[in-house]
């Protein structure tokens, strides 16, 4: 096929197809968008995803006992030779809207095959990643395989809004007396150009993740009519909030995590950084200043960040705000509370008469091991499928469903086992998301691999 050729046949049947790419292809034409708003929600489309899931993969459907969660959440239970150390993988089925504007390449709902990648909504986040669990477990059970200890698989249906349905399945656990040896979710990736100076592969495993809460800043008066304007209204005092939370960060420090994936990172660092980074927990006051001055996307591994997302004012031109609001998303850093950073705002903000209220409270997870039995499978699994790649622990940036199960397990990974480039991870959430049919594949052989070596 020529370069940019399209898949002449453009079938998501194609009987050439690896089943795992068909799949998806067939998946990512269904367009599960979730909506904070229920009533948003096209109920239909999320009840044909499960007809074709089922299509896709009979076996596991006709032998896992199946429960449905939290509306269109999905819990398998794949018993095993034991059930003392039960196993979680995760996945979800819903996808962000798209932004129409915006200059895609190829449909994002088309799941167009072009030069060896399946592209659209959700090839990434996270439909990918779950067709690679399914056709995992699918190829096992042709084989008449039976794992070592329990498996469940947890399919979320909303984990793009409150992660709902995630809530349910745990409940669903903890209601069957489970608590998860490990859980495996969603986050990390094998990623190329994931440090400076690295030029190696990071399969970063997320041990924790960052808190997300919202805040919204309130001023109100009076208002009127815009012709005669009072100094000092409710939009002139929350521009000036704004003004001063934009020049507040919270304090930076680098957390364990983050030291250890240093550390390990360390000898495929240029020289200098070599030293420090070889060195990071002597060092790591100069290693946090170091990721501070490097720019945003590395000082946000060392604090927690706020940043101002949605603005309202008044409904007219000729009309003075008699409210104006300001939405603040915080992700927080471990170590840090919401008490804290609402605190931090109130202290940035210095003006009583601009109101903070928490809309949604979110901690940061607690931070799972590192030197453990579980962690050491995962790593094996890693280095044996992708040996090109340093396996190293970090702080997850985003939420994910897998922050419910931190209730039941006290060891939450979150990783996805698929290569992906920097223009990749920045397509998630963004256009022109795709994934490569060879990455495909080797996601499906980690999660055979993690599974037939589950200890008995």
């Amino acid at each position: 096929m020529p370069t940019g050729a399209t898949d002449p046949s453009d079938q998501p049947d194609r009987p050439d197809l690896p089943r795992v790419v068909a799949a998806l292809r067939a998946l990512v034409r269904l367009p599960t968008v979730s909506h904070r708003d229920p009533g948003r929600v096209d109920t239909a489309v999320f009840d044909a995803f499960h007809t074709e899931l089922a299509r896709r993969f009979p076996l596991l459907h006709a032998q896992l006992e199946a429960t449905r969660v939290g509306g269109h959440g999905l819990l398998f239970r794949w018993p095993g030779a034991d059930d003392a150390r039960p196993v979680v993988l995760m996945a979800h089925l819903d996808v962000v809207p798209v932004d129409e504007q915006a200059p895609w390449q190829h449909p994002p709902f088309g799941a167009d095959l072009v030069d060896g990648a399946v592209w659209g909504r959700g090839t990434l986040d996270d439909k990918g990643p779950l067709v690679v669990v399914c056709e995992a477990v699918e190829s096992l059970l042709e084989n008449g395989f039976t794992p070592a200890q329990d498996v469940w698989l947890s399919f979320g249906s909303d984990e793009e809004v409150l992660g709902a349905s995630a809530v349910a399945a745990v409940e669903e656990l903890r209601r069957r007396g489970v608590r998860p040896w490990f859980v495996v979710d969603e986050g990390g990736a094998v990623a190329s150009e994931a440090l400076p100076g690295v030029a190696v592969p990071v399969a970063v495993v997320g041990v924790t993740e960052k808190g997300v809460t919202s805040l919204l800043l309130r001023a109100e008066g009076r208002g009127g009519h815009a012709s005669t304007p009072a100094r000092n209204g409710p939009t002139a005092r929350l521009a000036r909030a704004i003004a001063r939370l934009d020049r507040t960060t919270m304090p930076a420090r680098t957390p364990e995590p983050t030291l250890e994936l240093f550390r390990r990172v360390a000898p495929h660092l240029p020289g200098p950084l070599r030293a420090v980074a070889a060195n990071a927990r002597r060092l790591g006051p100069l290693l946090t200043r170091a990721l501070v001055a490097a720019g945003p996307e590395t000082a946000a591994m060392t604090r927690t960040t706020l940043a101002v997302t949605t603005l309202s004012g008044s409904p007219a031109l000729n009309v003075i705000a008699s409210t104006a609001t300001a939405g603040v998303n915080a992700r927080l850093m471990v170590g840090d509370t919401v008490e804290d950073v609402v605190a931090a705002v109130r202290r940035a903000v210095a003006d009583d008469s601009v109101a903070v209220e928490v809309l949604e409270r979110g901690e940061a997870s607690p931070v799972s091991p590192v030197d453990d039995p579980a962690f050491a499978l995962l790593e094996a699994t890693t280095r044996e499928v992708f040996p090109d790649a340093v396996p190293a622990p970090y702080v997850m940036m985003a939420a994910t469903d897998s922050r419910h199960f931190t209730a039941i397990c006290d060891r939450v990974y979150r990783f996805a086992p698929l290569r992906m480039t920097k223009a990749q991870r920045a397509a998630i959430h963004s256009y022109d998301e795709h994934v490569r049919v060879d990455d495909l594949l080797d996601g499906v052989r980690w999660y055979r691999r993690l599974l037939e070596g589950l200890p008995a």
